[in-house]
């Protein structure tokens, strides 16, 4: 089975920036923006951030405001201040030698953590995110599995000698192939080792009685991004969200140090 997964993967890897280097410093960045924000929107904005902080020592002496000016738009601020704080303790203390001690920086979880020792040092681990879950899920026939019998099943499968390699192909198959609602079976490069081949099990779709979630507009979180970028353009905070929606979201983004409220004064830190 790796073989046929590495296989498939040394001819339809996804051409991504960040799968072109060992640096730990731009796996690290990239890992944080991929965090919940398409991998489209990503790549051109990863190399945006390398050209203006090319190493941990230039992002480290950056001010959290520039570091907001510059993450606008890619959603989920606070993944920026936890990126520069990461900064800030390598700068002074040195990278970390494995996802444990990764596992230590501000922010950083266990997949991120797994993803830098994979992608930059070599660590034979799994980079457990959800396509990565599903593949394994579904390959080994463990749909009715706790969650950690399955992440121990991902760390059982890393390859020795191409831990790296492993972790993408799993993520393109779950990205490309073995996917959340459609599953190509004919075209899986494991289909003949899989449990589920032709039998997979899709989770129900969210109906407005199913957990469906609400509009984007409608969220705080939505406010909050137009806050961000209101202060970073320097204009005037948004007007029409409502007088409450607004001081929701400056009392949770001052709680979350995303902006310094003075009176009536509002900035970025």
């Amino acid at each position: 089975m790796q073989d046929a997964v590495l296989r498939w993967y040394d001819e339809h890897a996804r051409d991504l920036p960040w799968r072109r280097t060992r640096d730990p410093y731009a796996v690290l960045v990239s890992e944080f923006m991929l965090q919940q924000t398409q991998v489209a929107r990503v790549a051109p904005r990863f190399e945006a951030w390398l050209e203006r902080w090319p190493d941990v020592h230039a992002l480290a002496a950056a001010t959290p405001a520039d570091v907001l000016r510059e993450w606008v738009g890619l959603g989920y601020n606070r993944r920026a201040l936890r990126l520069h704080a990461c900064a800030e303790v390598v700068a002074r203390e040195g990278w970390p030698a494995d996802a444990a001690g990764l596992r230590a920086l501000p922010g950083v979880g266990p997949y991120t953590a797994a993803a830098v020792a994979a992608f930059a040092f070599g660590e034979v681990v799994a980079a457990v995110d959800v396509n990565q879950i599903r593949v394994v899920t579904r390959v080994c026939g463990l749909d009715d599995a706790p969650p950690r019998e399955v992440t121990a099943r991902a760390h059982a499968l890393v390859p020795a000698d191409r831990p790296a390699a492993w972790n993408h192909a799993l993520m393109d198959l779950g990205a490309t192939i073995c996917r959340a609602r459609t599953a190509d079976c004919a075209a899986c490069p494991v289909a003949r080792h899989c449990a589920s081949a032709g039998r997979v099990r899709f989770a129900p779709r969210a109906t407005p009685g199913n957990g469906a979630r609400p509009r984007f507009e409608d969220t705080d979180r939505y406010v909050r991004g137009r806050v961000i970028a209101a202060l970073a353009r320097g204009d005037a905070l948004p007007s029409d969200v409502g007088a409450e929606r607004l001081e929701r979201a400056l009392n949770g983004l001052a709680r979350d140090g995303l902006v310094v409220r003075d009176g009536d004064d509002v900035r970025l830190p």
